[in-house]
């Protein structure tokens, strides 16, 4: 696939299924990147600026509202997948225990699954549930992306401070995980994401 072909594939994204239940997950070979962060942390901004759709994933004026697993298909064998956000929304506890039954259950999916992006807000980055799920990612050997959204918020030096701060954290404490800036208002950020998910996509082979 050519670079420029890359640079518009991601625009191709259309949404196939909201899944309530594992039954309800897409069966099948394929190539899944899944996205995943706390409530109100820009999950559904960063998708539809990487696909350059601003109604693809919904999004909520109240945080939490994605409670759903849902798939947006790129082609015939892959697919980007909306976890639902954890850590903030004001639902009841057995709500949150579903919520989290069914994260638990896609992650399981390792054979289809080659990565996660963790989304998080720049500005209050590595917090407890951002950690847990860099855990879990840790548990079931998949790569994990860290994207420190809303970077427009910050002037760059505090960007860039911020991001090396993290860098060193997951060194020291031994994670894998990878670590970027992002800002879905002006796209900064952008390119190096697409490169991410290219390499687990296998675009670039092709």
């Amino acid at each position: 696939m050519s670079n420029q072909a890359i640079n518009h594939y991601y625009r191709r994204a259309r949404f196939l299924i909201s899944a309530a239940a594992p039954k309800q997950f897409p069966k099948g070979e394929g190539i899944e990147v899944a996205f995943v962060g706390r409530s109100n942390a820009g999950k559904s901004s960063s998708i539809n600026a990487l696909c350059d759709n601003k109604g693809l994933a919904k999004i909520s004026k109240t945080p939490g509202r994605t409670r759903l697993v849902n798939y947006f298909e790129l082609d015939e064998k892959r697919r980007l997948v909306d976890l639902p956000g954890y850590g903030f929304a004001k639902v009841p506890l057995p709500v949150k225990q579903e919520w989290q039954k069914l994260m638990g259950k896609y992650l399981e999916q390792t054979d289809v699954l080659r990565g996660v992006v963790v989304i998080m807000d720049i500005r209050h980055p590595l917090k407890e549930f951002d950690m847990q799920m860099l855990d879990w990612c840790a548990h079931y050997n998949l790569p994990a992306h860290i994207m420190l959204t809303k970077a427009d918020k910050l002037k760059r030096g505090a960007q860039q401070a911020t991001l090396l701060k993290c860098r060193k954290f997951l060194k020291e404490e031994g994670y894998q995980a990878t670590i970027q800036t992002f800002s879905s208002l002006n796209k900064t950020g952008l390119d190096e994401l697409v490169n991410k998910l290219n390499d687990w996509m296998g675009l670039d082979s092709e």
